[in-house]
């Protein structure tokens, strides 16, 4: 049956245009319950087999409800799913309907949401069933003259409800089965139950769920926002409906932008403005109320103040400590602590929060305050993140949750709370063991470390797997050269390989190998949208989390040595002084011939007796690299320095026993020439191919008041430093030279390292500025890299249909969708980078955990007005020595930014001085465990106190504190 819908949109013109659309009604789609004779069996979710998706169970298997005895399945409406999500995916769940028309709605409204709830449906355990209402002859209905689209929609799910009522007692059971209709909204309900529908809120059936009293905390706390304001104070001001906040954004009278809580001090944040206007890209929002229950990475809409209403970014640390709701005085004294320490010449645009235009939230990682006040269920929960806010939850679960590592879920900000209201979602583990540590450090930086789900692995290739004809085509056969790989000890996932020759003319041939990924991962399947999404490989201290399947990570692209393997080859022809005369891509075969350890590959370079061809080869490629290498630095190339690590573990608990920065040999710096040289070579193909959407990475130079810093410091030594390119950096960092103090030339190269801007992932045709900074390339991309990033693997794409070895397909050749391909990208490394940090501080912490007090050389990096930055080069690590600490007399400080300096007492501390200080664990704070650093030389007066004692009586004071606190 054929119908037709008729709608009106606006266009981007703005004109109105009547729009209207055939919509087809059928009489054959199924109902999905099994026990049903009368449909056909209900046919399988888009991309899953038809194993995977039964449907509806033809005995409901659910919980006993005491308000339901009988045999149900659930439907829920779209708000019942947008905010009941945690209890949906609960496994006690199981026998839901959702109608397409929720379905559409929750797309639109949460994409989050929306992919959560398509993951259930297609868990066969979970017996969701998704039924097309919307083109079912029965269940489709025309939306009534004078009915708002939302009331159209409710109607439609009662109908549906109805029909399967109906539909349902047809089945020939002696028990019949009861559709329960689930909504929260009270006036859906009441006309549910006046058209004989059974109707429950969310609340109303969970609770009749007598056997399983946990999942009353997984409930979702939603407040009706205009009934919020019947008890308590009103703390904040109301928000702008967002009708009007895009008026007055359109206006000029709000500004939209995105919230960015301050990690030191809870009481402040910047709101980073969008648009192209260079001027007041940041605002600064100061107070609880200008705050407005704005969260980290919400957008919002803001009000400029007046400019003697302006204030400067604070100085101030402060941790939200309050215990309990109505600590609003306790608030304003350290309001008027950030008015105090203002330098007027600091000041910002200023402004505050009116309204929230789209809310990021997630689910957070943390722990428990549990409430001093007996058999208490309201608790607050301590985010891990410090730019996230307190969470009150209810719980009775409180005893059992102490100590552990939960995440919680927010569901909204009443004016009259002082935090937002949540619920418990789950719990992950005792806080402090490894296992958990690590859960949290990879949900809190979002890195996707589920297991690879069936659809995913049903795209690898069936094992054994071999190289057929096929393969061969477009493909040159390269085994018989002498190919080999050098990667660090333990590589697993060996993405590329080299080889180097004389040929007849006299010259080299030099060939760079790398991994064929994109031969197995093909545009557009589940293997390929997965490894999109993950972006990236995370190496974390003792764990990978892999962006490809390891069937393909480990084994079947990487480039293993005596075994066959597909490659993507780029091969030059050189003379001997590393000119290139020719260059060549070819997809290939190779068999490498050994895989070394740099170690190995430098021992065989440097052994008066092996003369073998894996070494001559060896020996060819390395004289080249130094000369490629010494022609990137004429030509401005930076060689900075950062401190990296590698811990030892013990083979049997795991746990780090010794810890040393890396060595990095000669061999490393030649694997990276020859990569380099490849990735400029493929960038310069790519984009002379496909101009407008060739995939480069670019490394923008940073602007010059990046390098005060810097500058000022190398001064304070009597050097000099020149910023005004990269050519003038480098130079003046080979000459920046101290005989007396060798180690200074690292320190200056590991202060400019911090002064850089990000490089990123960009689309050639959405850009043109290509320039790589640090590299002094004009342009660069990354191939090199297939099995662990994914933007390789779209660089491999283009490149091969660029010499014609593959076709190109519709996403690769739409610089919209490459253009958002790499902001993901971008967002995925930066992640990745983060947890690795996160990783590698955690593993300190278990370092130092049996350490005690250390007494350790270090150096100053950075001075602050109340701390000094200090590196401890024998371990990498990095730490904060704080001159000022709670309940103690603070010493005279005096901060010179010029020098720059810090004056405490009568002892002044320069950056790069060399000092002694002593390293402790500081576990006082469980989940903020931190490594705590106090001078020892030079000696300050009244900067005695050892640090484990002072760590001691911190943690034994905390909860006397806690007490008086509660006693006020």
């Amino acid at each position: 049956m054929l119908t037709s819908r008729t709608f009106v949109r606006r266009t981007r013109a703005g004109a109105v245009v009547k729009v209207v659309r055939e919509h087809y009604l059928r009489e054959d789609i199924a109902c999905g319950a099994a026990a049903c004779r009368l449909c056909r069996p209900a046919a399988p979710a888009p991309g899953t087999n038809s194993e995977s998706a039964p449907g509806l169970e033809a005995r409901p298997s659910g919980p006993a409800s005491s308000l339901c005895p009988g045999p149900h399945f659930l439907l829920p409406d779209t708000n019942l799913l947008l905010h009941q999500i945690d209890i949906l995916e609960d496994p006690v769940i199981k026998n839901v309907i959702v109608l397409q028309t929720v379905l559409q709605e929750v797309r639109h409204r949460s994409a989050p949401v929306y992919k959560r709830i398509r993951d259930v449906i297609q868990n066969p355990e979970k017996h969701f069933y998704s039924f097309t209402n919307e083109h079912h002859r029965e269940t489709y209905i025309e939306q009534n003259r004078g009915e708002t689209s939302n009331d159209r929609n409710d109607r439609a799910i009662r109908v549906a409800v109805k029909w399967y009522n109906e539909h349902l007692k047809k089945i020939e059971d002696e028990e019949k089965i009861q559709v329960i209709f689930l909504t929260n909204d009270i006036t859906n309900k009441e006309k549910a139950l006046e058209e004989g529908i059974t109707a429950y809120t969310c609340e109303e059936y969970i609770k009749s769920l007598t056997a399983n009293p946990e999942l009353v905390d997984r409930l979702a706390c939603v407040s009706d926002e205009g009934k919020e304001i019947e008890s308590g104070k009103i703390i904040f001001p109301e928000h702008i409906p967002l009708s009007k906040l895009q008026q007055g954004i359109k206006s000029g009278i709000y500004l939209q932008g995105t919230y960015r809580a301050n990690r030191e001090n809870y009481l402040e944040a910047t709101v980073w403005v969008h648009g192209d206007a260079e001027e007041s890209k940041e605002i600064i929002i100061q107070g609880l109320k200008h705050l407005n229950r704005a969260i980290h990475e919400d957008v919002v809409a803001v009000e400029l103040l007046a400019k003697d209403e302006w204030v400067a970014p604070s100085s101030v640390v402060l941790q939200d400590d309050g215990q309990n709701e109505e600590d609003i005085e306790n608030e304003e004294e350290k309001e008027n602590i950030l008015k105090a320490s203002v330098n007027k010449d600091m000041l910002r645009p200023t402004g505050r929060v009116v309204g929230i235009i789209k809310r990021n939230w997630r689910p957070y990682c943390g722990m428990l305050s549990k409430s001093q006040i007996k058999e208490a269920r309201r608790h607050l929960f301590t985010p891990a993140d410090r730019r996230i806010p307190r969470i009150q939850i209810e719980t009775r679960q409180a005893d059992t949750l102490e100590g552990q590592r939960i995440i919680v879920a927010i569901d909204g900000w009443p004016r009259n709370s002082r935090y937002p209201n949540g619920h418990f979602v789950k719990n992950l583990g005792t806080a402090g063991d490894k296992e958990t540590e690590t859960e949290v450090l990879l949900l809190e930086h979002d890195v996707p470390h589920q297991a690879f789900s069936q659809a995913v692995l049903s795209f690898l290739p069936k094992m054994p797997w071999s190289i057929t004809k096929e393969d061969m085509k477009h493909r040159e056969d390269l085994r018989h050269l002498t190919v080999c790989s050098v990667d660090p000890p333990g590589c697993t996932d060996i993405d590329d390989a080299l080889h180097c020759r004389e040929i007849g003319n006299g010259n080299l041939e030099v060939g760079v190998h790398i991994a064929d990924v994109s031969h197995f991962i093909r545009p557009g399947n589940a293997l390929d949208e997965e490894s999109v999404k993950r972006g990236t490989t995370v190496y974390l201290c003792e764990k990978r989390i892999d962006m490809v399947p390891e069937l393909l990570s480990s084994n079947l692209c990487s480039l293993r040595s005596n075994v066959d393997r597909l490659a993507f080859s780029c091969i030059w022809e050189m003379n001997h002084n590393a000119e290139i005369l020719k260059t060549r891509f070819t997809k290939s075969v190779i068999n490498s011939k050994a895989s070394l350890t740099y170690t190995e590959a430098q021992m065989r370079i440097d052994s008066a007796t092996m003369n073998d061809d894996i070494t001559t080869s060896l020996r060819g490629l390395n004289k080249l690299a130094k000369i490629l290498k010494r022609k990137r630095i004429d030509n401005g190339a930076l060689t900075l320095a950062s401190p990296e690590v590698r811990f030892h573990m013990d083979s049997e608990t795991h746990d780090p026993i010794d810890l040393q920065t890396k060595e990095l040999k000669e061999t490393n710096s030649m694997v990276e020439e020859f990569m380099l040289l490849a990735n400029i070579s493929v960038a310069q193909k790519i984009y002379d191919e496909f101009p407008e959407f060739a995939l480069l990475r670019k490394h923008p130079a940073p602007p010059p008041s990046n390098y005060d810093i810097l500058v000022k410091a190398a001064k304070s030594k009597n050097l000099e430093i020149k910023t005004d390119s990269a050519k003038a950096l480098a130079e003046s960092l080979d000459k920046a030279e101290s005989p007396t103090f060798p180690y200074l030339n690292t320190l200056l190269r590991i202060l400019t390292t911090r002064c850089m801007m990000q490089a990123v992932y960009f689309c050639s045709g959405m850009d043109n500025d290509f320039h790589h900074y640090g590299l002094a390339s004009p342009i660069y991309t990354h191939f090199t890299s297939p099995i662990r990033r994914y933007a390789d693997i779209i660089v491999h794409r283009l490149l091969a249909a660029a010499i014609g070895a593959d076709r190109t397909y519709p996403e690769l050749t739409d610089k919209h969708k490459l253009a958002d391909m790499c902001k993901n990208l971008n967002y995925r490394h930066k992640m990745a980078q983060y947890a690795q940090r996160a990783s590698v501080a955690f593993h300190t912490q278990l370092f130092f955990k049996t350490k005690g007090v250390v007494n350790e050389d270090a150096y100053i990096l950075f001075v602050r007005k109340n701390a000094i930055v200090v590196l401890i080069p024998k371990y990498g690590l990095e730490g904060t020595v704080f001159f000022e600490e709670k309940d103690k007399p603070t010493p005279k400080l005096e901060y010179n930014s010029e020098v720059p300096s810090l004056t405490v007492e009568d002892t002044t501390l320069h950056v790069f001085d060399k000092v002694k200080v002593n390293i402790v664990l500081d576990d006082s704070n469980i989940q903020h465990q931190k490594m705590r650093m106090v001078l020892v030389e030079p000696k300050i007066l009244g900067n005695d106190t050892p640090a484990s004692l002072s760590a001691e009586a911190r943690s034994k004071d905390e909860p006397e504190k806690k007490k008086k606190k509660l006693q006020k």
